[in-house]
């Protein structure tokens, strides 16, 4: 799944917070749409989180880590100088589905 940053799906405005909320934000943007897909975070094998400031892993991890409360996937984290909409943080995933 393509990098996904931290809009509200309703108005597509970059959340308003820190790296809290942005995390909190994209976390659940990545739950909808693998739901949408047949997939879940679950069922999550890798993602790479981008940080336009590496100072905030620890933030950022904790709440990434809340949504994987079992096994975690394989994971990269890099920093970047921008991000779309200049937001703190991006996440990709590659993650399973049934075949069809």
């Amino acid at each position: 799944m393509s990098g996904q940053v931290a809009l509200d799906p309703t108005t597509g405005v970059l959340v308003e917070g820190g790296i809290e909320v942005q995390t909190k934000r994209v976390m659940d943007n990545l739950a909808a749409i693998l739901g949408a897909g047949g997939s879940g975070l679950e069922r999550v094998v890798k993602a790479t989180v981008y940080l336009t400031d590496l100072g905030s892993f620890e933030a950022m991890n904790t709440v990434y880590a809340s949504f994987f409360p079992g096994e975690k996937p394989a994971r990269v984290c890099v920093e970047v100088s921008r991000l779309p909409r200049n937001s703190l943080v991006e996440i990709d995933a590659i993650a399973t589905v049934d075949a069809v």
